[in-house]
């Protein structure tokens, strides 16, 4: 595709790139994994050990003992469990909530179909490799399409978005007593108590994996850029590492509006 076409945003163009639905979701959901994760490990800390199958208990083998977690990253600061609880399940309703609405709502404006949509040509070798080098070289957009997620965008937000939070959701159900006696059956799709709160908890290494890098991809494509994105929906289009200290790019051009997701 020639990069003068007129459907192609010149270098230093604002584009809208992320629709109202998604930039609130966002905000919503960093909130609610911050205070999910913080009193997650508060809750660990009553009993940091963790068990496949039914039952678990000090004498029992656990396949993994976690450490007992600081202060200063649990929810409350100081241990108690009732409140480490009680924020979990507000903002378990919170995330699951939330996640069903912005679901909902990327199926009704086809932003699934539109920008997540695995394409066979993209997860060949060749293609993979080529974006993992332009990765290692900060090039996180393609100049002919910087509106289009790359595919280790479209299989990481794939990987959370489809299995890392149904996941943490469902599992979640399994551990609590009334969900328990009014679906059992979820219990028994993990195998157990035990099984569940296990798998709960490699879910939530797996969207703070996520949330780390993808905090850390911000910084590196342009923090300032990318945050204006996700607050006002307009993002500047940025020629190959040419940024100022709050990531914009030095080249500054025209409005263009465009198909936000």
């Amino acid at each position: 595709m020639d990069a003068s076409s007129p459907d192609i945003p010149p270098p230093g163009a604002l584009i809208r790139r992320h629709g109202l639905a998604t930039r609130v979701w966002h905000w919503v959901n960093a909130v609610a994994i911050f205070v999910l994760i913080g009193s997650g490990l508060g809750i660990s800390n009553a009993h940091p050990r963790l068990y496949w199958g039914v039952y678990g208990a000090n004498f029992d083998q656990a396949w993994w003992q976690l450490p007992r977690f600081p202060a200063w990253i649990t929810i409350p600061a100081s241990y108690n469990l009732a409140i480490s609880r009680r924020w979990h399940l507000f903002f378990a309703l919170v995330l699951g909530f939330g996640l069903l609405a912005y679901m909902i709502w990327s199926l009704v404006d086809r932003h699934f179909q539109r920008d997540l949509t695995l394409r066979r040509r993209e997860l060949t070798a060749r293609h993979l490799w080529a974006d993992f080098r332009a990765h290692l070289d900060f090039r996180f957009h393609d100049p002919e399409a910087p509106r289009a997620y790359n595919v280790f965008q479209k299989l990481s937000y794939v990987g959370v978005l489809f299995v890392a939070l149904p996941l943490v959701i469902l599992t979640g159900i399994a551990l609590s007593p009334g969900m328990n006696a009014a679906w059992p059956w979820v219990l028994d799709l993990f195998g157990g108590r035990q099984s569940a709160r296990s798998v709960h908890f490699l879910c939530m290494v797996a969207i703070a994996a996520f949330t780390v890098v993808h905090l850390a991809l911000v910084i590196l494509a342009g923090a300032g850029n990318e945050l204006r994105s996700m607050v006002t929906g307009r993002w500047r289009v940025p020629p190959d590492g040419q940024v100022d200290a709050v990531g914009d790019p030095v080249v500054r051009g025209p409005v263009v509006t465009g198909e936000p997701r």
